[in-house]
Protein backbone atom coordinates (compact mmCIF):
# COMPACT_ATOMS: atom_id res chain seq x y z
CA UNK A 1 0.00 0.00 0.00
CA UNK A 2 0.92 3.39 -0.15
CA UNK A 3 0.88 5.39 3.24
CA UNK A 4 1.82 8.62 4.35
CA UNK A 5 2.63 9.46 7.40
CA UNK A 6 2.05 13.13 8.72
CA UNK A 7 4.64 13.99 11.69
CA UNK A 8 7.20 11.10 10.82
CA UNK A 9 9.78 12.29 12.79
CA UNK A 10 7.91 12.16 16.13
CA UNK A 11 7.81 8.97 19.06
CA UNK A 12 4.91 7.68 16.91
CA UNK A 13 5.64 8.67 13.24
CA UNK A 14 9.17 7.68 13.12
CA UNK A 15 7.84 3.99 14.06
CA UNK A 16 5.18 3.60 11.75
CA UNK A 17 7.77 4.49 9.29
CA UNK A 18 10.17 2.08 9.53
CA UNK A 19 7.69 -0.60 10.49
CA UNK A 20 5.72 0.25 7.08
CA UNK A 21 9.25 -0.26 5.32
CA UNK A 22 9.00 -3.46 6.78
CA UNK A 23 6.20 -4.55 5.86
CA UNK A 24 7.16 -3.51 2.08
CA UNK A 25 4.29 -0.82 1.58
CA UNK A 26 5.76 2.40 -0.15
CA UNK A 27 6.01 4.93 2.21
CA UNK A 28 6.37 8.72 2.10
CA UNK A 29 7.10 11.40 5.22
CA UNK A 30 5.56 14.60 5.61
CA UNK A 31 8.31 16.59 8.09
CA UNK A 32 9.65 20.00 8.67
CA UNK A 33 13.59 18.38 8.57
CA UNK A 34 14.47 16.10 6.46
CA UNK A 35 17.96 15.73 8.74
CA UNK A 36 15.98 14.82 11.74
CA UNK A 37 13.88 11.81 9.70
CA UNK A 38 17.78 10.84 8.34
CA UNK A 39 19.58 10.73 11.81
CA UNK A 40 16.35 8.65 13.37
CA UNK A 41 16.15 6.04 10.85
CA UNK A 42 18.37 3.55 9.66
CA UNK A 43 19.82 3.80 6.12
CA UNK A 44 17.44 0.98 4.82
CA UNK A 45 14.36 2.79 5.62
CA UNK A 46 15.77 6.29 4.67
CA UNK A 47 16.57 4.91 1.28
CA UNK A 48 12.90 3.30 0.85
CA UNK A 49 10.98 6.61 2.20
CA UNK A 50 10.21 9.67 0.31
CA UNK A 51 10.71 12.64 2.00
CA UNK A 52 8.28 15.62 1.37
CA UNK A 53 9.31 19.20 3.56
CA UNK A 54 6.56 21.35 3.24
CA UNK A 55 4.61 23.38 5.82
CA UNK A 56 2.14 21.25 7.43
CA UNK A 57 -0.76 24.12 7.50
CA UNK A 58 -0.67 25.02 3.88
CA UNK A 59 -3.67 23.43 2.08
CA UNK A 60 -2.14 23.09 -1.23
CA UNK A 61 1.14 21.35 0.18
CA UNK A 62 -1.26 18.62 1.72
CA UNK A 63 -3.60 18.20 -0.63
CA UNK A 64 -0.88 17.48 -3.29
CA UNK A 65 1.10 15.54 -0.96
CA UNK A 66 -2.13 12.95 -0.49
CA UNK A 67 -2.27 12.41 -4.15
CA UNK A 68 -2.77 8.84 -4.58
CA UNK A 69 -2.25 7.77 -1.18
CA UNK A 70 -3.85 4.62 -0.22
CA UNK A 71 -3.62 5.66 3.49
CA UNK A 72 -2.52 8.53 5.92
CA UNK A 73 -1.75 8.41 9.57
CA UNK A 74 -1.89 11.86 11.33
CA UNK A 75 0.65 11.87 13.80
CA UNK A 76 1.69 15.11 13.55
CA UNK A 77 1.04 17.47 16.89
CA UNK A 78 -0.08 17.36 20.35
CA UNK A 79 -2.54 18.24 22.30
CA UNK A 80 -0.78 20.67 24.81
CA UNK A 81 -0.19 22.80 21.20
CA UNK A 82 -3.80 24.14 21.59
CA UNK A 83 -5.18 25.83 18.91
CA UNK A 84 -2.02 24.90 16.56
CA UNK A 85 -2.84 21.28 17.04
CA UNK A 86 -6.59 21.45 16.58
CA UNK A 87 -5.94 23.40 13.18
CA UNK A 88 -2.97 21.18 12.12
CA UNK A 89 -5.92 18.56 12.76
CA UNK A 90 -8.22 20.15 10.53
CA UNK A 91 -6.11 21.13 7.93
CA UNK A 92 -5.37 17.41 7.21
CA UNK A 93 -8.58 16.05 7.59
CA UNK A 94 -9.91 19.16 5.25
CA UNK A 95 -7.51 18.07 2.65
CA UNK A 96 -8.31 14.36 2.99
CA UNK A 97 -11.58 15.07 2.19
CA UNK A 98 -10.61 17.62 -1.21
CA UNK A 99 -8.20 15.20 -2.54
CA UNK A 100 -10.13 13.63 -4.93
CA UNK A 101 -7.03 10.71 -5.72
CA UNK A 102 -6.91 9.50 -1.76
CA UNK A 103 -8.48 6.76 -0.74
CA UNK A 104 -10.05 8.16 2.24
CA UNK A 105 -8.74 5.76 4.74
CA UNK A 106 -7.27 8.02 7.66
CA UNK A 107 -5.90 7.03 11.18
CA UNK A 108 -5.44 10.18 14.24
CA UNK A 109 -3.78 9.80 17.10
CA UNK A 110 -5.99 10.94 20.04
CA UNK A 111 -5.51 9.64 23.09
CA UNK A 112 -7.54 7.02 26.36
CA UNK A 113 -9.33 9.85 27.42
CA UNK A 114 -11.71 9.95 24.74
CA UNK A 115 -13.01 6.47 25.34
CA UNK A 116 -16.40 5.39 26.89
CA UNK A 117 -16.15 4.75 30.63
CA UNK A 118 -18.35 1.41 30.87
CA UNK A 119 -21.64 1.70 32.51
CA UNK A 120 -21.50 5.47 32.45
CA UNK A 121 -22.28 7.84 29.85
CA UNK A 122 -18.88 9.74 30.51
CA UNK A 123 -15.39 9.96 29.03
CA UNK A 124 -12.05 10.82 30.65
CA UNK A 125 -11.33 13.98 28.76
CA UNK A 126 -15.17 15.51 30.23
CA UNK A 127 -13.82 15.08 34.16
CA UNK A 128 -12.80 17.22 36.63
CA UNK A 129 -9.29 16.79 36.91
CA UNK A 130 -8.06 15.97 33.63
CA UNK A 131 -5.99 18.31 31.73
CA UNK A 132 -7.93 20.79 29.66
CA UNK A 133 -6.00 20.57 26.86
CA UNK A 134 -6.94 17.48 26.45
CA UNK A 135 -10.19 18.83 25.09
CA UNK A 136 -8.44 19.75 22.19
CA UNK A 137 -8.63 15.67 21.43
CA UNK A 138 -12.40 16.05 21.73
CA UNK A 139 -12.80 18.63 19.06
CA UNK A 140 -10.58 16.58 16.21
CA UNK A 141 -12.78 13.64 17.09
CA UNK A 142 -16.05 15.74 16.24
CA UNK A 143 -14.17 16.91 13.47
CA UNK A 144 -13.69 13.53 11.99
CA UNK A 145 -17.44 12.72 12.69
CA UNK A 146 -18.13 15.52 10.55
CA UNK A 147 -16.50 13.70 7.11
CA UNK A 148 -17.24 11.13 4.87
CA UNK A 149 -13.74 9.91 5.23
CA UNK A 150 -13.09 6.16 6.60
CA UNK A 151 -11.52 6.96 9.78
CA UNK A 152 -9.93 5.74 13.12
CA UNK A 153 -8.86 7.41 15.69
CA UNK A 154 -6.06 5.50 17.93
CA UNK A 155 -6.96 6.41 21.54
CA UNK A 156 -3.99 4.94 23.79
CA UNK A 157 -2.83 5.56 27.49
CA UNK A 158 0.99 7.21 28.51
CA UNK A 159 2.64 5.59 25.12
CA UNK A 160 6.48 4.16 26.34
CA UNK A 161 9.76 3.10 24.83
CA UNK A 162 8.59 -0.27 26.22
CA UNK A 163 6.46 -2.34 28.76
CA UNK A 164 7.08 -5.17 31.29
CA UNK A 165 4.23 -7.09 31.87
CA UNK A 166 3.95 -10.87 32.84
CA UNK A 167 3.68 -13.47 30.30
CA UNK A 168 1.15 -14.60 28.71
CA UNK A 169 -0.04 -11.36 28.57
CA UNK A 170 -1.27 -10.23 25.13
CA UNK A 171 -2.33 -6.50 23.58
CA UNK A 172 -6.33 -6.45 24.11
CA UNK A 173 -7.39 -3.95 21.24
CA UNK A 174 -11.22 -2.55 21.93
CA UNK A 175 -13.73 -0.18 19.93
CA UNK A 176 -15.08 2.92 21.89
CA UNK A 177 -14.82 1.71 25.45
CA UNK A 178 -11.94 1.37 27.73
CA UNK A 179 -9.60 -1.50 27.40
CA UNK A 180 -9.45 -1.86 30.85
CA UNK A 181 -11.81 -4.17 33.40
CA UNK A 182 -14.39 -1.65 34.97
CA UNK A 183 -16.37 -2.38 37.88
CA UNK A 184 -20.31 -1.94 37.29
CA UNK A 185 -20.49 -0.15 40.69
CA UNK A 186 -18.62 2.83 38.94
CA UNK A 187 -21.88 3.42 37.60
CA UNK A 188 -22.78 4.95 41.39
CA UNK A 189 -19.88 7.36 41.35
CA UNK A 190 -19.16 10.81 41.41
CA UNK A 191 -17.37 12.11 38.56
CA UNK A 192 -14.74 13.03 40.84
CA UNK A 193 -14.36 9.57 41.92
CA UNK A 194 -14.63 8.11 38.75
CA UNK A 195 -11.56 10.28 37.71
CA UNK A 196 -9.81 9.33 41.09
CA UNK A 197 -10.28 5.97 39.97
CA UNK A 198 -9.17 6.28 36.48
CA UNK A 199 -5.87 7.85 37.94
CA UNK A 200 -5.13 5.44 40.31
CA UNK A 201 -5.21 3.32 37.32
CA UNK A 202 -3.40 5.25 34.40
CA UNK A 203 -0.06 2.61 34.20
CA UNK A 204 -2.37 -0.40 33.48
CA UNK A 205 -3.29 1.56 30.05
CA UNK A 206 0.57 2.28 29.36
CA UNK A 207 1.17 1.02 26.03
CA UNK A 208 4.56 1.02 23.84
CA UNK A 209 4.83 3.22 20.91
CA UNK A 210 5.69 -0.15 18.62
CA UNK A 211 2.44 -1.72 19.47
CA UNK A 212 0.55 1.17 18.33
CA UNK A 213 2.48 1.64 15.14
CA UNK A 214 2.03 -2.05 14.42
CA UNK A 215 -1.86 -2.28 15.07
CA UNK A 216 -2.36 0.97 13.05
CA UNK A 217 -0.47 -0.02 10.23
CA UNK A 218 -2.30 -3.67 10.18
CA UNK A 219 -5.67 -2.03 10.22
CA UNK A 220 -5.44 -0.09 7.13
CA UNK A 221 -8.12 -1.72 5.05
CA UNK A 222 -11.29 0.00 3.83
CA UNK A 223 -14.23 -0.60 5.44
CA UNK A 224 -12.47 -2.84 7.90
CA UNK A 225 -13.30 -3.37 11.83
CA UNK A 226 -12.31 0.65 13.19
CA UNK A 227 -13.77 2.43 10.19
CA UNK A 228 -15.50 5.46 11.84
CA UNK A 229 -14.50 4.35 15.67
CA UNK A 230 -12.25 5.13 18.74
CA UNK A 231 -9.60 2.20 19.32
CA UNK A 232 -8.20 1.07 22.86
CA UNK A 233 -5.23 -0.46 23.61
CA UNK A 234 -4.04 -2.69 27.13
CA UNK A 235 -2.33 -5.26 27.96
CA UNK A 236 -4.13 -8.00 29.91
CA UNK A 237 -3.44 -11.57 30.16
CA UNK A 238 -6.27 -13.28 30.14
CA UNK A 239 -7.27 -12.17 26.44
CA UNK A 240 -5.58 -13.57 23.29
CA UNK A 241 -4.12 -11.04 20.61
CA UNK A 242 -6.91 -9.02 18.84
Amino acid sequence: MKIIVFGATGNTGRRVLAQGVKMGHEMTAFVRSPEKLYEQQSEHTAQHVKVIARDILDPASVREALSHQDAAILAAGTAAQGEQFVRIVDNLVSQCESQSSFSGRVWLMGGAGLLDIPYTDLIGNNLPGFPPTYQNHNRNLERLRKTQLDWSIMCPGTMVESVEHPKPARLHVTTETLPVPILEAIKEFSEADIAGHLFSRFQELDVAYDDVATCMLNHLELAGPFKRKRVGLAYRSDIPVS
